[in-house]
C-alpha cells in the first residue's frame, strides 16, 4: 500500500518515531499483516477507507509481519489480522480478524477525539462554572454538528444533574448507551446524584453539624452532612464522616457508609486520598 497523508508502512527503523512517538500527537492504529492472510487483504481496504472518512484524526500504520518478524513478536502478535491502537506511546486497545466496518467504526470512536468533543468539553467547563444556559447552547450546537456522539446523552444527563434535576437525571443515567455504561465520567456521576438525591429535604449543613454534637451517633444526620460534603468537594471529612458511620451503624440504610466510601472511590478515580480511605475502610471490615 502507497504512503498518503493518513496512511503509512512502518518497520523496524521508524516505529519508534512514527507509532509511540507520534501517538502522543494523535493515536496510531496499528495493522500487523501479511501477504498471505486472506482476512488482512479483506480488512485492508476498510481501514484505509476509515482512515481518510475521520480526516486525520488517527494515523493507519501498517506492519508487514513477514518482512518485520522481529517487531510482531515484541507486540505479542500470534494471529492475524492484530489491530492495536496506540496512545501515548503505549498499546491501549485492539482486535482480532477481519471485523465488519461497523464495528471497527464503535472501535475507533471509543478512543478517537469527535470534533464536537471540544464543544462538549467547553460545555461541561461552563457547567462547572454555574453557566447552564452557556452549556447547554453548547450541547445544542454539537447536538447540531455531530448528532452521532453518543457522549452527547452523558452531557445533557450532566447537565440536568447542574439543574438540580435529580431524579430525572438519576432516571435517564439507566438510557445511556451502552458502551458509556462502564465510562469514568458515567461512575462519577452516578455517585453525585447518590448523595445529591440524599439530600432531598435534608437540613443544612450546619444544622446537621449542631445535631452530631448533640448525639454523635445519630447516623441520618452523619450520612447527609458527608452529602454535603461530597457535593461541594470536600471529600476528606466526608470520606471519614462515612467511615465513622460504616464503624458504628453497618445497618443504616443497607450499609450506607460502606457503600457511600466506595460511591466517593469511584467518583475520585484514584490517588493518595482513596488509598488512604481504601485501606481504612479494610481495616475497619477485617
Amino acid at each position: 500500500m502507497v504512503d498518503s497523508l493518513n496512511t503509512v508502512n512502518v518497520t523496524a527503523e521508524n516505529f519508534q518515531s512514527i507509532v509511540l512517538e507520534g501517538s502522543f500527537e494523535r493515536p496510531v492504529l496499528v495493522d500487523f499483516w501479511a501477504d498471505w492472510c486472506a482476512p488482512c487483504r479483506m480488512l485492508m481496504p476498510i481501514l484505509a477507507k476509515l482512515a481518510e472518512e475521520y480526516g486525520g484524526r488517527f494515523l493507519l500504520a501498517k506492519v508487514d509481519t513477514e518482512a518485520q518478524q522481529a517487531l510482531a513478536a515484541e507486540f505479542g502478535i500470534r494471529s492475524l489480522p492484530t489491530v492495536q491502537l496506540f496512545k501515548s506511546g503505549r498499546p491501549v486497545d485492539q482486535f482480532m480478524g477481519a471485523l465488519p466496518e461497523g464495528q471497527i467504526r464503535e472501535f475507533l470512536d471509543r478512543h478517537i477525539p469527535r470534533a464536537s468533543d471540544d464543544l462538549l468539553a467547553q460545555a461541561q467547563g461552563l457547567m462547572a462554572g454555574g453557566d447552564l444556559a452557556g452549556a447547554q447552547a453548547l450541547i445544542d450546537r454539537a447536538h447540531e454538528q455531530d448528532p452521532g456522539n453518543v457522549r452527547l446523552a452523558l452531557a445533557e444527563l450532566q447537565l440536568k444533574a447542574a439543574r438540580g434535576d435529580v431524579a430525572e437525571a438519576q432516571s435517564a443515567i439507566e438510557r445511556l448507551p451502552i458502551e458509556l455504561a462502564n465510562d469514568p465520567e458515567v461512575i462519577a456521576l452516578r455517585g453525585q446524584l447518590r448523595f445529591a438525591s440524599a439530600l432531598e429535604g435534608a437540613p443544612s449543613e450546619p444544622e446537621l453539624v449542631r445535631t452530631l454534637s448533640a448525639d454523635p451517633n445519630d447516623s441520618r444526620a452523619r450520612y447527609q452532612l458527608a452529602a454535603h460534603q461530597v457535593v461541594r468537594g470536600d471529600y476528606e471529612p466526608a470520606l471519614e464522616n462515612l467511615l465513622t458511620l460504616m464503624k458504628r451503624d453497618r445497618g443504616f440504610e443497607e450499609d450506607a457508609g460502606r457503600k457511600g466510601m466506595l460511591a466517593v472511590f469511584d467518583l475520585l478515580g484514584g490517588g493518595d486520598l482513596v488509598a488512604s480511605y481504601r485501606a481504612k475502610m479494610m481495616n475497619a471490615l477485617y
